[in-house]
Protein backbone atom coordinates (compact mmCIF):
# COMPACT_ATOMS: atom_id res chain seq x y z
CA UNK A 1 0.00 0.00 0.00
CA UNK A 2 1.16 3.55 -0.67
CA UNK A 3 -0.12 5.02 2.60
CA UNK A 4 -0.89 3.86 6.11
CA UNK A 5 -3.89 5.63 7.60
CA UNK A 6 -3.07 7.50 10.86
CA UNK A 7 -4.87 6.52 14.02
CA UNK A 8 -6.81 9.60 14.97
CA UNK A 9 -6.67 13.11 16.37
CA UNK A 10 -3.70 15.28 15.40
CA UNK A 11 -2.22 12.65 13.07
CA UNK A 12 -5.48 12.36 11.12
CA UNK A 13 -5.69 16.14 10.83
CA UNK A 14 -2.13 16.30 9.49
CA UNK A 15 -2.92 13.61 6.89
CA UNK A 16 -5.79 15.74 5.59
CA UNK A 17 -3.66 18.92 5.53
CA UNK A 18 0.02 18.05 5.89
CA UNK A 19 1.19 21.55 4.98
CA UNK A 20 2.55 23.60 2.09
CA UNK A 21 5.05 22.17 -0.38
CA UNK A 22 7.17 24.29 -2.71
CA UNK A 23 7.95 22.51 -5.99
CA UNK A 24 10.80 23.88 -8.11
CA UNK A 25 10.79 23.25 -11.85
CA UNK A 26 7.02 23.17 -11.56
CA UNK A 27 6.38 23.57 -15.28
CA UNK A 28 8.42 20.50 -16.20
CA UNK A 29 7.34 17.01 -17.22
CA UNK A 30 8.12 15.20 -13.94
CA UNK A 31 6.88 17.98 -11.69
CA UNK A 32 3.32 17.65 -12.94
CA UNK A 33 3.08 14.07 -11.67
CA UNK A 34 4.72 14.95 -8.36
CA UNK A 35 2.36 17.88 -7.83
CA UNK A 36 -0.64 15.68 -8.60
CA UNK A 37 0.53 13.09 -6.06
CA UNK A 38 1.15 15.75 -3.42
CA UNK A 39 -2.31 17.22 -3.88
CA UNK A 40 -3.91 13.78 -3.66
CA UNK A 41 -2.31 13.48 -0.22
CA UNK A 42 -3.63 16.82 1.00
CA UNK A 43 -0.63 19.06 0.43
CA UNK A 44 -1.10 22.66 -0.60
CA UNK A 45 1.34 23.16 -3.49
CA UNK A 46 3.06 26.39 -4.46
CA UNK A 47 4.93 26.34 -7.74
CA UNK A 48 8.48 27.67 -7.95
CA UNK A 49 8.92 29.27 -11.40
CA UNK A 50 10.95 31.80 -13.34
CA UNK A 51 8.46 34.55 -14.18
CA UNK A 52 10.54 37.65 -14.86
CA UNK A 53 8.39 38.63 -17.85
CA UNK A 54 5.00 38.32 -16.16
CA UNK A 55 3.23 38.68 -12.84
CA UNK A 56 3.22 35.65 -10.56
CA UNK A 57 -0.05 33.76 -10.15
CA UNK A 58 -1.59 33.10 -6.76
CA UNK A 59 -0.03 29.63 -6.48
CA UNK A 60 3.43 30.66 -7.73
CA UNK A 61 6.63 31.85 -6.06
CA UNK A 62 9.74 33.30 -7.65
CA UNK A 63 12.42 30.60 -8.05
CA UNK A 64 15.19 31.61 -10.43
CA UNK A 65 18.03 29.22 -9.62
CA UNK A 66 20.50 31.03 -11.89
CA UNK A 67 19.93 34.34 -10.11
CA UNK A 68 18.98 33.40 -6.54
CA UNK A 69 22.35 32.09 -5.35
CA UNK A 70 22.33 33.32 -1.74
CA UNK A 71 20.16 32.06 1.13
CA UNK A 72 18.76 35.57 1.64
CA UNK A 73 17.35 35.59 -1.89
CA UNK A 74 15.02 32.70 -0.97
CA UNK A 75 13.53 34.23 2.18
CA UNK A 76 10.25 35.41 0.63
CA UNK A 77 9.91 32.30 -1.54
CA UNK A 78 10.03 30.07 1.56
CA UNK A 79 7.42 32.02 3.51
CA UNK A 80 4.90 29.55 4.96
CA UNK A 81 6.57 26.56 3.25
CA UNK A 82 6.85 23.25 5.13
CA UNK A 83 8.66 21.17 2.50
CA UNK A 84 10.63 21.69 -0.70
CA UNK A 85 10.80 19.35 -3.69
CA UNK A 86 13.43 20.28 -6.27
CA UNK A 87 12.64 18.90 -9.73
CA UNK A 88 14.49 21.66 -11.62
CA UNK A 89 17.22 20.76 -14.06
CA UNK A 90 18.69 21.41 -17.49
CA UNK A 91 20.13 18.98 -20.04
CA UNK A 92 22.24 21.62 -21.82
CA UNK A 93 23.88 24.86 -20.76
CA UNK A 94 22.68 28.11 -22.36
CA UNK A 95 23.84 31.51 -21.20
CA UNK A 96 23.46 31.90 -17.42
CA UNK A 97 21.64 28.56 -17.30
CA UNK A 98 24.74 26.53 -16.42
CA UNK A 99 24.95 23.16 -14.67
CA UNK A 100 26.82 24.74 -11.77
CA UNK A 101 24.20 27.45 -11.31
CA UNK A 102 21.03 25.39 -11.84
CA UNK A 103 22.14 22.11 -10.27
CA UNK A 104 24.47 23.31 -7.50
CA UNK A 105 24.68 27.00 -6.54
CA UNK A 106 20.97 27.87 -6.67
CA UNK A 107 19.68 24.69 -4.97
CA UNK A 108 22.41 24.86 -2.31
CA UNK A 109 21.44 28.44 -1.45
CA UNK A 110 17.83 27.26 -1.24
CA UNK A 111 18.73 24.34 1.03
CA UNK A 112 20.74 26.63 3.30
CA UNK A 113 17.77 28.99 3.44
CA UNK A 114 15.58 26.00 4.40
CA UNK A 115 17.88 25.34 7.39
CA UNK A 116 17.58 28.96 8.52
CA UNK A 117 13.81 29.08 7.93
CA UNK A 118 13.12 25.79 9.72
CA UNK A 119 11.68 24.06 6.66
CA UNK A 120 11.07 20.50 7.78
CA UNK A 121 11.79 18.55 4.62
CA UNK A 122 13.79 18.73 1.36
CA UNK A 123 13.33 16.20 -1.46
CA UNK A 124 15.80 16.28 -4.34
CA UNK A 125 14.98 14.64 -7.68
CA UNK A 126 18.40 13.71 -9.02
CA UNK A 127 19.44 11.21 -11.71
CA UNK A 128 20.77 7.68 -11.84
CA UNK A 129 24.19 7.52 -13.43
CA UNK A 130 27.91 8.06 -12.91
CA UNK A 131 29.69 11.45 -12.74
CA UNK A 132 31.96 10.28 -15.57
CA UNK A 133 28.93 10.24 -17.87
CA UNK A 134 29.01 14.02 -18.10
CA UNK A 135 28.57 17.40 -16.43
CA UNK A 136 24.82 16.94 -16.05
CA UNK A 137 25.19 13.92 -13.76
CA UNK A 138 28.33 15.21 -12.04
CA UNK A 139 26.66 18.50 -11.07
CA UNK A 140 23.51 16.74 -9.86
CA UNK A 141 25.56 14.44 -7.63
CA UNK A 142 27.68 17.31 -6.26
CA UNK A 143 24.54 18.96 -4.95
CA UNK A 144 23.20 15.64 -3.63
CA UNK A 145 26.27 15.30 -1.42
CA UNK A 146 26.19 18.93 -0.30
CA UNK A 147 22.49 18.66 0.55
CA UNK A 148 22.92 15.56 2.70
CA UNK A 149 25.79 17.23 4.59
CA UNK A 150 23.46 20.00 5.83
CA UNK A 151 21.55 19.77 9.15
CA UNK A 152 18.34 19.20 7.18
CA UNK A 153 15.96 16.26 6.87
CA UNK A 154 16.59 15.48 3.21
CA UNK A 155 16.07 12.69 0.69
CA UNK A 156 17.68 12.27 -2.74
CA UNK A 157 15.77 10.23 -5.33
CA UNK A 158 17.74 8.96 -8.33
CA UNK A 159 15.40 7.44 -10.95
CA UNK A 160 16.30 5.41 -14.02
CA UNK A 161 14.58 6.34 -17.31
CA UNK A 162 11.22 7.93 -16.46
CA UNK A 163 8.22 7.45 -18.75
CA UNK A 164 4.48 8.04 -18.66
CA UNK A 165 1.67 6.45 -20.64
CA UNK A 166 -0.13 9.80 -20.61
CA UNK A 167 2.70 11.73 -22.24
CA UNK A 168 6.40 11.95 -22.93
CA UNK A 169 9.29 14.39 -22.96
CA UNK A 170 12.67 14.70 -24.63
CA UNK A 171 14.45 11.37 -24.89
CA UNK A 172 11.36 9.36 -23.93
CA UNK A 173 9.44 11.02 -26.79
CA UNK A 174 12.22 9.97 -29.15
CA UNK A 175 12.22 6.37 -27.90
CA UNK A 176 8.45 6.17 -28.25
CA UNK A 177 8.67 7.52 -31.80
CA UNK A 178 11.36 4.98 -32.69
CA UNK A 179 9.13 2.21 -31.34
CA UNK A 180 6.21 3.48 -33.45
CA UNK A 181 8.09 3.74 -36.72
CA UNK A 182 6.02 2.26 -39.60
CA UNK A 183 6.97 -1.24 -40.66
CA UNK A 184 9.89 -1.79 -38.29
CA UNK A 185 10.83 -0.15 -35.02
CA UNK A 186 14.25 1.50 -34.91
CA UNK A 187 16.85 0.64 -32.29
CA UNK A 188 19.83 2.77 -31.25
CA UNK A 189 22.68 0.30 -31.66
CA UNK A 190 21.48 -3.24 -31.12
CA UNK A 191 19.33 -2.32 -28.10
CA UNK A 192 21.31 -4.56 -25.73
CA UNK A 193 21.69 -2.03 -22.89
CA UNK A 194 19.92 -2.64 -19.60
CA UNK A 195 17.51 -0.11 -18.09
CA UNK A 196 14.98 -0.11 -15.25
CA UNK A 197 12.30 2.29 -16.46
CA UNK A 198 10.06 3.85 -13.84
CA UNK A 199 6.68 5.44 -14.46
CA UNK A 200 6.26 9.13 -13.68
CA UNK A 201 3.24 8.21 -11.54
CA UNK A 202 5.36 5.88 -9.38
CA UNK A 203 8.08 8.49 -9.06
CA UNK A 204 5.43 11.03 -8.05
CA UNK A 205 4.09 8.64 -5.41
CA UNK A 206 7.53 8.03 -3.89
CA UNK A 207 8.35 11.76 -3.96
CA UNK A 208 5.09 12.56 -2.15
CA UNK A 209 5.74 9.83 0.43
CA UNK A 210 9.27 11.18 0.93
CA UNK A 211 7.90 14.69 1.42
CA UNK A 212 5.77 13.50 4.33
CA UNK A 213 8.32 11.06 5.78
CA UNK A 214 11.48 11.17 7.84
CA UNK A 215 13.78 9.11 5.62
CA UNK A 216 17.28 10.38 4.86
CA UNK A 217 19.84 9.52 2.24
CA UNK A 218 20.00 8.48 -1.41
CA UNK A 219 17.44 6.13 -2.95
CA UNK A 220 17.79 4.67 -6.42
CA UNK A 221 14.46 4.17 -8.17
CA UNK A 222 13.68 1.72 -10.95
CA UNK A 223 11.45 -1.18 -11.88
CA UNK A 224 11.99 -4.38 -9.87
CA UNK A 225 13.73 -6.09 -12.83
CA UNK A 226 15.89 -4.67 -15.59
CA UNK A 227 15.06 -5.00 -19.27
CA UNK A 228 17.00 -4.30 -22.44
CA UNK A 229 16.31 -1.28 -24.59
CA UNK A 230 15.12 -3.69 -27.32
CA UNK A 231 12.53 -5.14 -24.90
CA UNK A 232 11.53 -1.63 -23.82
CA UNK A 233 10.90 -0.58 -27.44
CA UNK A 234 8.98 -3.75 -28.27
CA UNK A 235 6.75 -3.29 -25.20
CA UNK A 236 5.85 0.24 -26.28
CA UNK A 237 5.11 -0.91 -29.83
CA UNK A 238 2.70 -3.55 -28.56
CA UNK A 239 1.06 -1.01 -26.25
CA UNK A 240 0.59 1.38 -29.18
CA UNK A 241 -1.02 -1.50 -31.11
CA UNK A 242 1.28 -1.11 -34.09
CA UNK A 243 1.88 -4.22 -36.16
CA UNK A 244 5.33 -5.61 -36.81
CA UNK A 245 7.87 -7.02 -34.37
CA UNK A 246 10.95 -6.65 -36.57
CA UNK A 247 13.56 -4.06 -35.64
CA UNK A 248 16.24 -2.19 -37.56
CA UNK A 249 19.44 -1.54 -35.63
CA UNK A 250 20.83 1.94 -36.31
CA UNK A 251 24.63 1.63 -36.13
CA UNK A 252 26.01 2.88 -32.83
CA UNK A 253 28.58 5.05 -34.61
CA UNK A 254 25.84 6.78 -36.61
CA UNK A 255 23.81 7.47 -33.47
CA UNK A 256 26.93 8.87 -31.78
CA UNK A 257 27.51 11.13 -34.78
CA UNK A 258 23.92 12.41 -34.71
CA UNK A 259 24.07 12.98 -30.95
CA UNK A 260 27.40 14.78 -31.28
CA UNK A 261 26.09 17.11 -34.01
CA UNK A 262 23.00 17.86 -31.92
CA UNK A 263 25.17 18.59 -28.89
CA UNK A 264 27.29 21.09 -30.84
CA UNK A 265 24.18 22.78 -32.19
CA UNK A 266 22.46 22.74 -28.80
CA UNK A 267 19.55 20.84 -30.28
CA UNK A 268 18.01 17.40 -30.11
CA UNK A 269 16.25 15.35 -27.42
CA UNK A 270 19.29 13.27 -26.41
CA UNK A 271 22.64 14.77 -25.45
CA UNK A 272 26.00 13.08 -25.15
CA UNK A 273 25.54 12.58 -21.40
CA UNK A 274 22.26 10.72 -21.88
CA UNK A 275 23.80 8.63 -24.66
CA UNK A 276 26.71 7.61 -22.43
CA UNK A 277 24.33 6.82 -19.56
CA UNK A 278 22.25 4.59 -21.82
CA UNK A 279 25.24 2.66 -23.17
CA UNK A 280 26.66 2.16 -19.69
CA UNK A 281 23.36 0.63 -18.56
CA UNK A 282 21.01 2.67 -16.41
CA UNK A 283 20.18 0.29 -13.55
CA UNK A 284 19.83 0.50 -9.79
CA UNK A 285 21.72 -1.46 -7.17
CA UNK A 286 20.41 -4.95 -6.32
CA UNK A 287 18.98 -3.85 -2.96
CA UNK A 288 17.12 -0.79 -4.31
CA UNK A 289 13.61 -2.35 -4.51
CA UNK A 290 13.89 -3.79 -0.99
CA UNK A 291 14.99 -0.41 0.38
CA UNK A 292 12.09 1.35 -1.29
CA UNK A 293 9.64 -1.18 0.11
CA UNK A 294 11.10 -0.92 3.60
CA UNK A 295 11.33 2.88 3.69
CA UNK A 296 8.35 4.00 1.61
CA UNK A 297 6.12 0.94 1.30
CA UNK A 298 6.05 1.41 -2.47
CA UNK A 299 8.02 -0.22 -5.30
CA UNK A 300 7.65 0.96 -8.91
CA UNK A 301 5.71 -1.31 -11.26
CA UNK A 302 7.32 -3.00 -14.22
CA UNK A 303 6.67 -1.42 -17.62
CA UNK A 304 4.11 -4.01 -18.77
CA UNK A 305 2.03 -3.60 -15.60
CA UNK A 306 2.11 0.20 -15.74
CA UNK A 307 1.11 0.32 -19.40
CA UNK A 308 -1.64 -2.26 -18.90
CA UNK A 309 -3.28 0.13 -16.44
CA UNK A 310 -3.64 2.78 -19.17
CA UNK A 311 -4.73 1.38 -22.55
CA UNK A 312 -3.40 3.31 -25.54
CA UNK A 313 -5.67 5.43 -27.70
CA UNK A 314 -5.38 6.69 -31.25
CA UNK A 315 -4.01 10.01 -29.91
CA UNK A 316 -1.01 8.14 -28.49
CA UNK A 317 -0.19 6.79 -31.95
CA UNK A 318 -0.62 10.26 -33.40
CA UNK A 319 1.86 11.70 -30.91
CA UNK A 320 4.43 8.97 -31.52
CA UNK A 321 4.18 8.90 -35.30
CA UNK A 322 4.05 12.67 -35.73
CA UNK A 323 7.35 12.99 -33.88
CA UNK A 324 9.47 12.74 -37.04
CA UNK A 325 6.83 14.26 -39.33
CA UNK A 326 6.77 17.53 -37.38
CA UNK A 327 10.39 18.55 -38.16
CA UNK A 328 9.99 17.24 -41.71
CA UNK A 329 6.98 19.50 -42.22
CA UNK A 330 8.88 22.46 -40.78
CA UNK A 331 11.85 21.88 -43.10
CA UNK A 332 9.47 21.68 -46.08
CA UNK A 333 7.89 25.00 -45.07
CA UNK A 334 11.30 26.65 -44.73
CA UNK A 335 12.30 25.34 -48.17
CA UNK A 336 9.06 26.55 -49.76
CA UNK A 337 9.46 30.03 -48.28
CA UNK A 338 13.09 30.29 -49.42
CA UNK A 339 12.11 29.20 -52.96
CA UNK A 340 9.32 31.78 -52.89
CA UNK A 341 11.84 34.43 -51.81
CA UNK A 342 14.20 33.49 -54.64
CA UNK A 343 11.34 33.62 -57.13
CA UNK A 344 10.35 37.08 -55.94
CA UNK A 345 13.91 38.37 -56.23
CA UNK A 346 14.90 36.69 -59.49
CA UNK A 347 11.76 37.02 -61.61
CA UNK A 348 12.41 39.73 -64.20
CA UNK A 349 10.60 43.03 -63.68
CA UNK A 350 9.05 42.80 -67.14
CA UNK A 351 7.45 39.45 -66.28
CA UNK A 352 5.96 40.84 -63.06
CA UNK A 353 4.62 43.94 -64.83
CA UNK A 354 3.09 41.79 -67.57
CA UNK A 355 1.34 39.64 -64.96
CA UNK A 356 -0.20 42.71 -63.31
CA UNK A 357 -1.09 44.46 -66.57
CA UNK A 358 -4.76 45.25 -66.95
CA UNK A 359 -5.57 44.58 -63.28
CA UNK A 360 -5.90 46.93 -60.29
CA UNK A 361 -2.47 45.65 -59.15
CA UNK A 362 -0.85 47.55 -61.99
CA UNK A 363 -1.07 50.73 -59.90
CA UNK A 364 0.55 49.14 -56.81
CA UNK A 365 4.15 49.12 -58.04
CA UNK A 366 4.07 45.35 -58.50
CA UNK A 367 7.86 44.94 -58.92
CA UNK A 368 8.59 46.72 -55.64
CA UNK A 369 5.79 44.72 -53.98
CA UNK A 370 7.23 41.41 -55.28
CA UNK A 371 10.73 42.27 -54.02
CA UNK A 372 9.40 43.32 -50.60
CA UNK A 373 7.28 40.22 -50.10
CA UNK A 374 10.24 38.08 -51.21
CA UNK A 375 12.36 39.67 -48.50
CA UNK A 376 9.62 39.02 -45.95
CA UNK A 377 9.48 35.37 -47.05
CA UNK A 378 13.24 35.02 -46.54
CA UNK A 379 13.14 36.57 -43.08
CA UNK A 380 10.27 34.33 -41.95
CA UNK A 381 12.01 31.23 -43.36
CA UNK A 382 15.24 31.98 -41.49
CA UNK A 383 13.40 32.71 -38.23
CA UNK A 384 11.58 29.39 -38.49
CA UNK A 385 14.83 27.60 -39.35
CA UNK A 386 16.52 28.83 -36.14
CA UNK A 387 13.37 28.07 -34.13
CA UNK A 388 12.85 31.67 -33.03
CA UNK A 389 9.31 31.89 -31.63
CA UNK A 390 7.94 29.37 -34.15
CA UNK A 391 4.27 29.90 -33.39
CA UNK A 392 4.22 33.66 -34.11
CA UNK A 393 6.38 33.06 -37.19
CA UNK A 394 4.03 30.36 -38.50
CA UNK A 395 1.11 32.64 -37.74
CA UNK A 396 2.67 35.41 -39.84
CA UNK A 397 3.29 32.93 -42.63
CA UNK A 398 -0.35 31.89 -42.54
CA UNK A 399 -1.55 35.50 -42.63
CA UNK A 400 0.75 36.32 -45.55
CA UNK A 401 -0.49 33.29 -47.53
CA UNK A 402 -4.10 34.18 -46.74
CA UNK A 403 -3.59 37.81 -47.80
CA UNK A 404 -1.77 36.75 -50.97
CA UNK A 405 -4.50 34.24 -51.82
CA UNK A 406 -7.34 36.70 -51.27
CA UNK A 407 -5.65 39.56 -53.11
CA UNK A 408 -4.54 37.55 -56.14
CA UNK A 409 -7.70 35.43 -56.12
CA UNK A 410 -9.86 38.53 -56.46
CA UNK A 411 -7.61 40.78 -58.55
CA UNK A 412 -6.06 38.07 -60.78
CA UNK A 413 -8.68 35.30 -60.80
CA UNK A 414 -7.01 33.54 -63.74
CA UNK A 415 -4.31 32.41 -61.29
CA UNK A 416 -6.77 29.85 -59.87
CA UNK A 417 -6.60 27.98 -63.17
CA UNK A 418 -2.81 28.07 -63.59
CA UNK A 419 -1.75 24.69 -65.09
CA UNK A 420 0.83 24.15 -62.29
CA UNK A 421 -1.54 24.86 -59.46
CA UNK A 422 -0.94 28.54 -58.82
CA UNK A 423 -3.21 29.81 -56.10
CA UNK A 424 -4.92 26.43 -55.73
CA UNK A 425 -1.85 25.09 -53.93
CA UNK A 426 -2.49 27.52 -51.09
CA UNK A 427 -5.60 25.53 -50.20
CA UNK A 428 -3.13 22.87 -49.00
CA UNK A 429 -0.46 25.25 -47.68
CA UNK A 430 -2.84 26.97 -45.24
CA UNK A 431 -3.89 23.82 -43.32
CA UNK A 432 -0.26 22.58 -43.44
CA UNK A 433 0.80 25.78 -41.66
CA UNK A 434 -1.99 25.28 -39.13
CA UNK A 435 -0.77 21.74 -38.41
CA UNK A 436 2.81 22.99 -38.04
CA UNK A 437 1.56 25.68 -35.64
CA UNK A 438 -0.08 23.01 -33.45
CA UNK A 439 2.97 20.73 -33.59
CA UNK A 440 5.29 23.57 -32.59
CA UNK A 441 4.18 22.97 -28.99
CA UNK A 442 5.89 19.62 -28.48
CA UNK A 443 8.52 18.18 -26.17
Amino acid sequence: MDDIAPASGTEASRAVNPGTALVLGANGFLAGYIIASLRQRGWRVVRGVRASDRALRADEREADLARMTTPEAWRDTLRGVDAVINVAGILRETGVQTFQAIHVDGPLALAQACVSAGVARFVQISALGEPEDGAFIASKHRFDEALLALPLCAVVLRPSIVYAASGSYGGTSLLRALAAFPGWHLLPGDGRWAIQPVSAEDLGTIAALATAGEQRGIFEIGAPQSMTLREYQATWRRWLRIDGEAAIAVPEALVSLQVGVGERLGRGPVGETMWRMLRRGNVTGPDAPARLQAEFGHVPRDLQTALAATPSQVQDRWQAQLYFLAPTLRIAIVALWLISALAGWLTPAATIEALAAGSPMQAWQPVLLARATASLDAVLALLLLIDWRPRPVLGLMGLSVLAYTLAFGVLLPAQWLDPLGGLAKNLLVLPALAVAWVLADRR
